[in-house]
């Protein structure tokens, strides 16, 4: 209730104002240990029924920041102080970006969704590098999440992927490969064959960690499996499902920047994709499914489904920072009433 009688304020704000505000509210609020402290334990679930090893890390729960929020990497201990259990730096690009002319970002209230044109805006990887390296040792699990500069052909495209992938891959639990969003001209058209089976080739030679392909929602359930599955066989370590929507339909009142959707509206169709590459691949394959998530009835869905993972972004807008801590308190709810004792009981348990 707090939340939404400040929520009418901020949402008087331009968004990226708003977003400024957000950072510097959550660098006050740990300023101080003892700001911390309670701060950090107020959002914080702490319960070894929500603990996980993925990639040879702990993942204390399974709500985590999906790329966008942290673009640069400053704000890696902040956001571990609201209850996620794993972030998401960047977009990340080699050279630094503005990203798209203004307006680019717009809230649609009565749906609860965003729209999104930013275009990759960012510092650029060495300066970003920097930031990282000011915030390590990591106390949690931290995803790098890297795409090519709007200036690069898509001949060359490969090139900037396999310079964030050596630059970042020591300081990444895992980093993600971003050929989905639709804010940077002809990116999409990266997501074929030829280039994912390359891309993923010539990336499992320069490292070790794991790396991840992040795809859209707009594509037929069809293509998205087959190339799920193409990316799997060529040395993805998982795949995450999925990015903005540019289906407007969804929507009263687009904006005429374009962009991508997130939020509620995203909720149906990101599930589907989910679903339909889980069902090919769970087992196989680490899944982690973000778009539209807001409630514990969502997340448990998707862990059901076969997601180790789960992403949230625009609900965290909406609802304001005790998010993460509803989240988590309502799956072990969830868990408790349907006799499951540990996360890994009821991940993929509608594949088997």
């Amino acid at each position: 209730m707090i939340y939404k009688n400040i929520r009418k304020l901020i949402f008087k704000l331009e968004p990226e104002t708003a977003h400024f505000l957000g950072e510097n509210f959550l660098r006050f609020m740990n300023f101080s240990p003892v700001c911390r402290t309670v701060w950090s334990q107020y959002n914080t679930v702490s319960d070894l029924r929500l603990h996980q090893t993925i990639f040879n890390e702990t993942f204390k729960n399974p709500i985590g920041l999906g790329a966008g929020f942290d673009k640069n990497g400053t704000m890696i201990n902040e956001i571990k102080s609201l209850g996620f259990g794993f972030t998401e730096i960047g977009t990340i690009t080699p050279k630094p970006q503005d990203g798209n002319p203004k307006p680019r970002l717009f809230r649609h209230i009565q749906e609860e969704t965003i729209q999104n044109a930013m275009g990759f805006n960012n510092l650029g990887s060495e300066k970003i590098l920097e930031n990282i390296e000011k915030k390590t040792p990591f106390t949690y699990p931290v995803g790098i999440n890297i795409g090519k500069n709007k200036t690069t052909s898509e001949e060359n495209a490969i090139s900037d992927y396999l310079n964030l992938i050596e630059k970042f891959e020591k300081f990444a639990t895992y980093l993600i490969i971003n050929i989905s969003s639709p804010n940077t001209p002809n990116l999409r058209d990266l997501q074929n064959e030829k280039f994912i089976s390359e891309l993923f080739t010539k990336a499992k030679e320069k490292t070790s960690k794991p790396i991840l392909l992040k795809i859209a929602p707009d594509m037929s359930l069809e293509n998205a499996v087959s190339l799920s599955k193409l990316a799997v066989e060529n040395g993805a370590s998982g795949i995450i499902a999925t990015n903005t929507t540019i289906d407007y339909s969804k929507i009263s009142s687009p904006q005429s920047f374009g962009g991508g959707l997130s939020g509620k509206v995203l909720k149906e169709q990101s599930f589907k994709i989910f679903e339909a590459v889980a069902k090919e691949l769970y087992g196989k394959t680490t899944l982690i499914s973000v778009g539209g998530i807001d409630s514990p009835e969502d997340v448990y869905l998707r862990l059901r489904a076969g997601a180790s993972l789960v992403q949230v972004y625009s609900a965290l807008i909406f609802q304001g920072s005790s998010l993460i801590r509803n989240l988590n308190n309502g799956l072990l709810r969830l868990m408790k009433r349907d006799g499951f004792t540990q996360i890994q009981d009821i991940i993929g348990f509608d594949r088997k």
